[in-house]
């Protein structure tokens, strides 16, 4: 399973797979750059979310709907903000809404060069806001990326963020995927030490077992703590659409094992697997789970 963070991590790292002999296959839940959509560069790229090309095109029909025709935008100078922004230009050209300005920054860049963007927007007449700054009588228009995002709206300290719209993933309930977070006590009799440190992290407390640091007035972890109490993104279940798209990767791969190696009552684990043979039937799979979504 590929990458959660962005397409910008995921997209490097399936160039530099496709210089070894030996093939590999990803499937990410979370990577919706449109570049990866070019199968001459990433043939044995998949993913469980839509491409931001039609993202972008979404946003436009949105614009369209609100009747704004003369609007501004800012976008991340990397693939995922290029693409989306190209996308979103040539559909925003044929609906006859026009574009007063595009501006580019990434995280990396000096506060004057962040001003200068705040400068332009104030001087602008459309109306557009730049996040975590004081430009308030704009109407925000996001992406999934952060509109989303609960820490986002708790920085906005000025309510800048208010009336912002946008568009997510899909809505969706996994069956039984509460009770399985919830349900982590067994992974402690497998010894492992991801979860002895997670453990610990999450209740602070120690194992007597562990090598972890000690930190003052740290109490002892019994592997009983109950989850259920606890309040942070591992158990957040508003994440459940992101849940959904890595459960629907997982069971991509799961049933074309299945067939691969011939399972009835037992499997042929004798088949030699080749991960190109995997991702082949993997790509013509349509699966129809009972999620809700």
């Amino acid at each position: 399973m590929g990458s959660q963070i962005s397409s910008k991590v995921c997209s490097p790292k399936q160039t530099v797979c496709f210089q070894f002999t030996r093939p590999m296959f990803i499937i990410s839940h979370y990577s919706s750059c449109a570049c990866l959509s070019d199968k001459t560069k990433y043939p044995s790229f998949l993913r469980t979310i839509p491409s931001d090309d039609y993202q972008s095109r979404a946003l436009v029909q949105l614009v369209k709907h609100f009747g704004w025709t003369w609007v501004g935008a800012i976008r991340s100078n990397d693939d995922y903000g290029n693409n989306g922004m190209a996308a979103f230009t040539e559909t925003a050209q044929q609906l006859g809404i026009c574009l007063e300005y595009s501006l580019c920054y990434t995280v990396t860049d000096p506060p004057n060069k962040i001003n200068t963007i705040i400068d332009f927007i104030k001087a602008s007449t459309s109306k557009v806001i730049m996040s975590q700054h004081n430009l308030t009588g704009y109407q925000w228009l996001g992406t999934e990326s952060w509109i989303v995002d609960s820490q986002t709206a708790e920085k906005d300290t000025h309510h800048i963020l208010d009336g912002a719209i946008g568009l997510s993933i899909p809505k969706a309930h996994v069956s039984g995927m509460i009770e399985f977070i919830l349900n982590v006590r067994a992974l402690n009799s497998s010894c492992n030490e991801v979860f002895t440190e997670f453990w610990e992290t999450l209740f602070n407390c120690k194992f007597k077992q562990s090598n972890s640091s000690t930190r003052e007035n740290q109490r002892e972890c019994t592997g009983h703590e109950d989850l259920t109490g606890v309040q942070n993104s591992f158990t957040d279940m508003s994440l459940m659409p992101i849940l959904n798209n890595i459960y629907k990767g997982v069971y991509a791969v799961a049933h074309a094992l299945h067939s691969i190696l011939g399972c009835n009552e037992t499997c042929n684990y004798k088949v030699q697997l080749d991960p190109l043979t995997v991702s082949s039937l993997v790509f013509m799979m349509h699966l129809y789970l009972q999620t809700n979504s």
